[in-house]
């Protein structure tokens, strides 16, 4: 959450690349983050019920199909940016002054009434903004298609019909419940496919970003709400985080201004997913043969009786 939101920061003040638009994609954000944060809701509740043994698999299951695919993909972009020979710009700007929203946690038990009203009510809410934003980007496309405009609907080469909008909504609590299962607050799912349908590095990587924000901050709260983690060491992450997350979208950028490889970001992408899904698996495939060892309990647990 820390890293995402510096980096949201940082990338406000960066410009597009191409066009006269913000760098982040809000009607793209708008799309995917309805659903994303809906799976983002069972994703976490799943994290209870199932064994450590399924998530690492999971976990090493997802990371090296992402990454492998996002690397193919940043072949295939340094390949057309040797034959286009694609010039970024980068742009003076002025720091904006940074906005404190403070906000506070209601103390809500898990398993209580309360607890489970709170639970569905994201469900129609989620649905009705999705369909909001759904409904406007597919009449853009059907209104530009009309009048024989081939410009793409927000930067992406995806046709805007109501099959790839259904798609859109799937990946999107696919996406949403694997990071919330995972930890991963969905930005590993996201990115690739924005640049699967077409979105440039440097749009998909801070429109991925900005909904990471969300969908990460409400991993904190339900994660919080079922006492999942320690409150330092949290704290301690965040700060670490933001730091990161802010030098690290600086020096990337600065990178790719010298260079003149966008596709850079691709490549970095895929190779944190990859070596997340060696760390983290090697981590859990060694706790889960201490488990054994120690011949711990390693079935489905209860959602209730868990807390």
């Amino acid at each position: 959450m820390g890293a995402s939101a510096s980096s949201v920061w940082y990338n406000l003040r960066v410009p597009h690349p191409t066009k006269e638009v913000p760098i982040i994609d809000y009607d793209l954000a708008l799309l995917f983050q309805p659903m994303l944060m809906l799976g983002i809701t069972v994703g976490v509740a799943l994290s209870v019920v199932f064994p450590y043994w399924l998530i690492t698999v999971l976990i090493i299951i997802l990371f090296l199909g992402t990454s492998s695919r996002s690397f193919y993909r940043g072949i295939e972009m340094w390949k057309e940016e040797t034959i286009l020979n694609v010039v970024l710009i980068d742009t003076e700007y002025e720091p904006l002054v940074p906005k404190e929203e403070k906000s506070k946690l209601n103390d809500v038990v898990p398993c209580t009434t309360l607890y489970w009203v709170l639970f569905c009510l994201q469900f129609p809410i989620a649905t009705l903004v999705f369909g909001y934003e759904a409904t406007k980007l597919y009449k853009e496309h059907k209104k530009r298609m009309s009048t024989g405009n081939a410009e793409t609907v927000c930067g992406a080469s995806i046709q805007w019909s109501p099959s790839n909008i259904a798609f859109c909504a799937l990946c999107g609590i696919l996406g949403g419940t694997v990071g919330g299962l995972l930890g991963s607050g969905g930005g590993f799912i996201l990115g690739p496919l924005l640049l699967e349908i077409g979105v440039i590095p440097q749009v998909a990587s801070a429109t991925a970003t900005f909904v990471m924000m969300f969908s990460s901050s409400l991993s904190v709260v339900e994660f919080y709400l079922l006492k999942r983690f320690p409150m330092p060491y949290a704290l301690y992450l965040m700060g670490v985080s933001i730091l990161a997350g802010f030098w690290g979208q600086y020096f990337v950028r600065k990178l790719i201004t010298i260079l003149r490889r966008a596709s850079l970001i691709v490549f970095i992408l895929s190779g944190v997913i990859f070596a997340s899904a060696l760390t983290m698996g090697v981590i859990g495939i060694e706790r889960s043969i201490r488990m054994i060892h120690n011949h711990e309990f390693m079935g489905f647990l209860d959602f209730c009786s868990s807390q």
